[in-house]
């Protein structure tokens, strides 16, 4: 009798459901795992990492347009790189600024008739050296026609030099006086036989057509002197 109550009363208990995890409970179980891997992962991580892409490093302030050595290319071009200089365009050549060697529209054609010394350097006005320390001869500028005279005086080649500018003078043959002027201020491009000064010493001038028209048709047996000028 006494086990059919006890079997009476747990039948009459009443029944539960079994327990199910509630939606906060699983969101905490599921950090916990992913903080519990991401520390696995770090324990595990090696010392040193690789280094990332070349590329992905930027490049070194103010070497934007250098060589790989540092150096940089230079130019004023829009992408850092030095435009080359235009044939002529650059110093020292035919056309630029450093051309001095009579071309036309260069400062020793213009100086050839105008009063001005052409064919000099361009820091003292000196004309430039040549062999033995004697001034070069110019070269003739255009225009202008090369006259050689030869001085009644060969002693006064001794004081012009290329590049100087002297006066003309011819005296015909038995008159006594002044001579007639020639040429007035007369480029001298070169003095030749200096150092013998005897009849084969003469100065080389640079004279206009219509002037060096007249000194060679004096007559034979005139003498030329010099008035140097500059």
């Amino acid at each position: 009798m006494a086990s059919g109550d006890a079997v009476s009363a747990r039948a009459l208990r009443p029944l539960r459901r079994p327990w199910l995890p509630r939606r906060a409970t699983l969101l905490r179980a599921g950090l916990f795992a992913a903080l519990l891997g991401l520390a696995a992962a770090v324990l595990h991580t090696p010392a040193g990492c690789p280094p990332g892409p070349a590329g992905s490093r930027p490049p070194p302030s103010g070497s934007s347009s250098g060589s790989p050595d540092g150096e940089p290319t230079g130019g004023a071009g829009p992408s850092g790189t030095r435009r080359p200089a235009g044939p002529g365009l650059a110093s020292g050549e035919p056309g630029g600024s450093g051309d001095r060697s009579g071309a036309p529209g260069s400062g020793e054609q213009a100086g050839a008739l105008d009063g001005t010394d052409g064919g000099t350097d361009p820091g003292g006005g000196e004309p430039v050296a040549g062999p033995g320390g004697r001034p070069a001869p110019l070269p003739l500028p255009s225009g202008a026609v090369g006259v050689p005279v030869r001085l009644a005086e060969p002693a006064a080649l001794a004081v012009v030099r290329p590049g100087a500018r002297v006066d003309l003078l011819a005296l015909p043959p038995g008159a006594d006086g002044t001579g007639s002027l020639l040429a007035s201020r007369a480029l001298v491009l070169d003095v030749v036989g200096v150092d013998a000064l005897d009849a084969g010493a003469a100065l080389y001038l640079a004279l206009p057509p219509d002037q060096a028209r007249r000194a060679v048709s004096q007559p034979e047996g005139s003498r030329f002197a010099i008035v140097v000028r500059e």
